[in-house]
């Protein structure tokens, strides 16, 4: 087969990432455009909903091919940890009663450790792969920006409704670090700043139709940086020179330009217009006060700044997750909107994850989640030279209320041993999954 040709194929064959071409009229479908690179689920849902039985598929222009599989490509991971506990605690319940009381307690123990351990592995690499995909999406859609604008939009519009459409259907959510090197890093910081402006959204109760101007808002910000080197769009940073700065300082307005381009609302772009304003007047471009900040505008402005304390363009440079909301509250906070700085405190806890800490009982310990709606009992990995650290258990404080932290450490603070084994990260990045009982857990469920 010419992969420079559409072929036709069966509905059911549709992935994320194939591109596509609609052979209907533009008043037969809700898409802006005919021809797009599929960029979500809700994407496909709507395809099927067309009543077509096939659809025409370009190969060259696509990112995977439609091969048969079970599982959508990049979700092997996942679909293998799952079949795993699955078929572990299938033989767990199959043995008879008796049979599992006749374990001995050690037996029991590891069967018990074995399925906790498939299941904690199971929901990082679920966290992993979903935020790679975002970041993949990001990468497509920045890179068609300038010449489909509006292929741009429906790309950025599926993306952030689908995470939207998550986190509203999540009871509660947890807030988890993800490893280290996942995603592209050139895409880190605006889906980075996306999953924490819809957490943020999430916490005030905002409207779907809100959440979603905010996480278009969040996701689209530094588009104007495309158009910016490297040495630039990494600042600002001390010794940069006037001119370099005015360049850096001109994304804002390239973003909003960009975003007039796909379309986007007035209310997208007056927050994209603003991400750099500060509530004392200290920001740019306009030096706006308070209230002339929109909302949209506060949260994407606070969320951007404490990920580019944790994250900045020079490494070296970095705080630790507890730092930057030590540094923020502490020496900056006429700079932000209390109320908004206030909710993102408690949304992120005292101890973000990615935070490294020493517990009250002397163990060093990582935070890798946060229940948004109990921030003061976070999970954690524990230091433990007995126990490898491959199979080392994340630790829900909340289920050990004698157990809490005593103090924020910096990673050059823990001793050679520690350091390795917990490995914190050199770059922080956040999704978000659905909260678990920890009574669910303990039982193994």
């Amino acid at each position: 087969m010419d992969e420079n040709t559409d072929v036709l194929i069966d509905i059911g064959q549709l992935r994320i990432g194939m591109y596509i071409q609609l052979d209907l009229n533009w008043m037969s479908h809700p898409f802006p455009v005919s021809s797009f690179r599929i960029a979500s689920e809700s994407q496909i849902e709507i395809l099927r909903g067309l009543g077509l039985s096939q659809i025409r598929y370009n190969p060259s222009k696509s990112d995977l091919p439609p091969v048969d599989s079970q599982y959508p490509a990049g979700l092997e991971q996942e679909a293998a940890a799952q079949e795993a506990l699955s078929a572990l605690a299938d033989a767990a319940e199959e043995m008879p009663p008796d049979a599992t009381e006749a374990l001995s307690d050690p037996k029991r123990a590891a069967l018990q450790l074995k399925m906790q351990l498939l299941e904690q592995q199971r929901r990082l690499d679920a966290c992993d792969q979903r935020f790679l995909a975002a970041t993949r999406q990001y990468r497509k859609l920045a890179d068609s920006a300038e010449g489909s604008p509006a292929m741009a939009r429906v790309e950025s519009e599926a993306l952030v409704a689908d995470c939207v459409h998550e986190l509203l259907g999540n009871t509660e959510s947890v807030i988890s670090l993800l490893s280290e090197g996942v995603g592209e890093r050139n895409t880190l910081h605006p889906v980075n700043v996306m999953v924490l402006c819809l957490l943020m959204g999430k916490s005030q109760g905002l409207s779907p139709e809100t959440m979603q101007d905010l996480g278009m808002a969040a996701l689209l910000h530094d588009m104007g940086k495309l158009r910016l080197s490297p040495a630039i769009s990494n600042g600002p940073f001390p010794g940069m020179t006037p001119a370099e700065e005015a360049r850096y300082r001109s994304h804002v307005g390239e973003s909003v330009r960009l975003g007039q381009s796909m379309g986007l609302s007035s209310g997208v772009l007056l927050a994209i217009a603003q991400h750099h304003e500060m509530a004392d007047g200290s920001g740019f471009p306009l030096k706006l006060k308070g209230d002339a900040i929109c909302l949209a505008g506060r949260i994407l402005s606070l969320v951007n700044h404490y990920e580019r304390l944790c994250n900045p363009g020079r490494s070296a440079q970095a705080m630790t997750p507890h730092e930057a909301l030590s540094v923020m509250f502490a020496q900056q906070k006429n700079r932000f909107d209390p109320v908004e700085l206030g909710i993102f405190i408690r949304m992120m806890g005292v101890y973000p994850p990615g935070s490294v800490v020493q517990l009250v009982n002397d163990r060093y310990a990582m935070v890798v989640s946060v229940n948004s709606s109990r921030p003061l009992r976070p999970r954690v990995i524990v230091h433990d030279s007995r126990v490898p650290k491959d199979e080392a258990l994340v630790l829900d404080l909340e289920t050990v209320p004698e157990l809490g932290i005593r103090r924020s450490l910096r990673p050059s603070q823990l001793p050679r041993d520690a350091l390795e084994y917990l490995s914190p990260r050199k770059r922080i990045c956040y999704f978000f999954e659905r909260a678990v009982n920890p009574a669910a857990v303990e039982a193994g469920l």
